[in-house]
């Protein structure tokens, strides 16, 4: 699919909203690592105005001034179809950073899909990344068109790190939880509110997801070895030695998904998979539950939903905000996944008994938002470019651990920051 005739390997849509600033930084930065040493690469959005001013601003933050001048602006829209579509023609791949996903994500998919573009894109919201799935695999496979979701901060760490850490062990791994932490510097941090808009979106339509999943007709993944146990809502975690909850995000569905494909078309056995995160101490607790007690009452209502899109901030005791961190808060913020896995050695049979081994891993990296996230995208769109045989033998709606678990994603990420090791 990589055809000479491409102007462009990578298209940058959505560049000058909050996360796509910083991954037009990322792409810029990494030129190097494109196909024979070299990456061919535009910026798109709806305004000209604001792309040209992203890239001003790129340059003077990393010292290129040839930005300026030397990157190719496209103006598209995702409510204007036509535009859609001479973008994707003009892309190898599509980096797609306009969210909240479930209004403006679908139209993009359909347009690579059809004018067979890859995409990437960096979304949280299960209810899109499956329903895409659902609606679009078959076509994506039959113009041999990759769709990856969920490939930034959601969710390459836990995707990756729950392979890493299969690969690691020695033996039959069955069961793995992870523990995510994160630290912020004296300035504090926090994220801007379109994560928040997801959040809000995705919780008053959790009913939708639900009937979405009747619709596969998957069965259920086979248990290997002993039943994980899952863990209260809120409990003391000994593996990170501070009070803990499950965590809400879009690992679990991705990680599952992986699983299940991994199995499928490799009969890899399935890990089992629980995801928690760290909220600290006592006075987080109150903070967090007297907040989670406020969006469950105003998120099921109009009225409420819109309070909570109005002062992000305030409702989230600071967490996210409309303008999101300053850079400053960003260098000094960084995030760690520590994986606890459990499972069987070499020539034991994981139908008899307990299993016998342990293994811990951890995958850490810089800021989660806007410095994990566009590393790991961007590496995700290198690795589609430079290891096409590497990708699942046909196209497809994929998660990152189905599309990447033959490549060398996981070192490509060690050599940018996000670092992936053994205990």
């Amino acid at each position: 699919m990589t055809c000479t005739s491409t102007p462009y390997h990578i298209v940058i849509f959505g560049a000058s909203g909050f996360t796509g600033q910083f991954v037009v930084e990322e792409v810029a930065r990494i030129v190097s690592e494109g196909p024979n040493g070299t990456l061919k690469w535009a910026v798109a959005g709806r305004s000209r105005q604001k792309l040209d001013k992203v890239l001003e601003q790129a340059a003077g933050a990393l010292g290129k001034p040839e930005l300026r001048t030397a990157v190719e602006v496209i103006v598209a829209d995702v409510g204007e179809p036509d535009s859609l579509a001479a973008m994707c023609k003009q892309a190898v791949i599509v980096l797609n950073c306009v969210g909240p996903y479930r209004f403006w994500g679908e139209p993009v998919v359909k347009a690579c899909v059809e004018n067979s573009a890859h995409c990437i894109d960096i979304c949280g919201e299960p209810q899109f990344l499956e329903s895409m799935q659902l609606n679009y695999n078959s076509q994506a496979a039959d113009k041999g068109v990759y769709i990856v979701g969920a490939c930034g901060f959601d969710s390459i760490p836990a995707d990756m790190g729950v392979l890493y850490t299969r690969e690691q062990f020695k033996g039959t791994l069955t069961a793995v939880e992870s523990f995510l932490t994160a630290s912020t510097g004296p300035e504090g941090g926090s994220l801007n509110d379109g994560t928040w808009k997801s959040a809000i979106y995705g919780f008053a339509d959790s009913g939708k997801l639900r009937s979405l999943r009747k619709k596969f007709g998957h069965k259920p993944l086979p248990v290997v070895g002993s039943k994980i146990k899952r863990r209260s809502a809120l409990f003391y975690s000994n593996e990170v030695q501070q009070y803990a909850v499950p965590f809400m995000g879009a690992d679990p569905s991705v990680v599952k998904r992986s699983q299940r494909f991994l199995l499928e078309e490799h009969q890899e056995t399935p890990v089992q998979y629980g995801a928690y995160a760290g909220v600290g101490g006592v006075a987080n607790i109150a903070k967090m539950l007297f907040a989670g007690m406020m969006f469950w009452f105003l998120v099921k209502f109009d009225f409420g939903r819109n309070l909570l899109i109005k002062f992000p901030e305030f409702f989230s005791f600071g967490f996210f905000s409309k303008d999101g961190p300053t850079r400053k808060q960003m260098e000094c913020s960084s995030f760690q996944f520590a994986f606890y896995g459990e499972g069987y050695t070499e020539g034991q049979d994981p139908s008899q008994g307990r299993p016998n081994a342990k293994i811990r891993t951890l995958v850490q990296g810089p800021e989660a938002g806007y410095v994990a996230t566009p590393i790991a995208m961007v590496q995700a769109a290198i690795t589609i470019l430079n290891e096409p045989t590497a990708l699942p033998k046909k196209g497809g709606v994929y998660t990152p651990g189905a599309a990447f678990s033959r490549t060398t994603l996981v070192e490509r990420l060690n050599k940018h920051g996000i670092q992936f090791s053994v205990i």
